[in-house]
């Protein structure tokens, strides 16, 4: 009968030892991959296009292979990011009807980003060439992080649109976009349009 007393004594004791001694616990942060980026290297656009521009020594070039490419769609493709920049031309040849038809489409193709997408920020930049560009970053778990597209509103009109070719969250994407971007933004400074 005295060991059945002492045993709530007993279990209260063994509870109150395993309760002190126990580590406290702190949950560590949320981490992401660790992805080493090359440093920026540029080249020249190979010869063959109405336009020009310099693009990364990292990005590979291939031919748009879709069902409705024109002539001078590209592709400037990462292989070791898994980042593909579209790029897609037309000769407005100037005709108002073609060139404004441009500009909606290329509105249109951001704009359907906007159901995914927590902020569209529009900005025009000046190249140092005296050509103007639009240039959309999108914020959000978006297929496509940063679009621009620049016109003579005569005879050239050329967009750029970034896609990833990977199911990886934009927020631990954020170096390789960044790093794309800083190329996209090559593109459009050193950009020439031939007569």
């Amino acid at each position: 009968m005295s060991n059945l007393k002492k045993l709530p004594g007993l279990l209260a004791l063994a509870l109150l030892a395993a309760c002190s001694s126990a580590p406290d616990f702190t949950p560590k942060p949320k981490g992401y991959n660790r992805i080493d980026l090359p440093p920026h290297r540029y080249q020249e656009l190979p010869a063959g296009h109405p336009y020009s521009f310099e693009y990364s020594k990292e990005a590979v070039i291939k031919r748009d292979s879709s069902y409705m490419a024109q002539p001078h769609w590209l592709n400037v493709y990462y292989p070791r990011l898994h980042a593909n920049v579209q790029i897609t031309y037309m000769d407005v040849q100037r005709d108002r009807r073609l060139y404004n038809k441009m500009m909606e489409d290329a509105r249109k193709l951001t704009g359907k980003h906007e159901i995914k997408a927590t902020a569209i920020d529009e900005r025009i930049l000046k190249t140092p060439s005296g050509m103007r560009a639009s240039v959309f970053e999108l914020q959000g778990e978006v297929p496509s992080q940063f679009q621009f597209y620049t016109t003579d509103s005569t005879h050239h009109f050329l967009r750029g649109a970034l896609y990833f070719k990977t199911a990886t969250a934009n927020d631990s994407l954020a170096p390789v976009i960044e790093y794309v971007k800083t190329d996209m933004v090559r593109m459009l400074n050193t950009l020439k349009y031939k007569n």
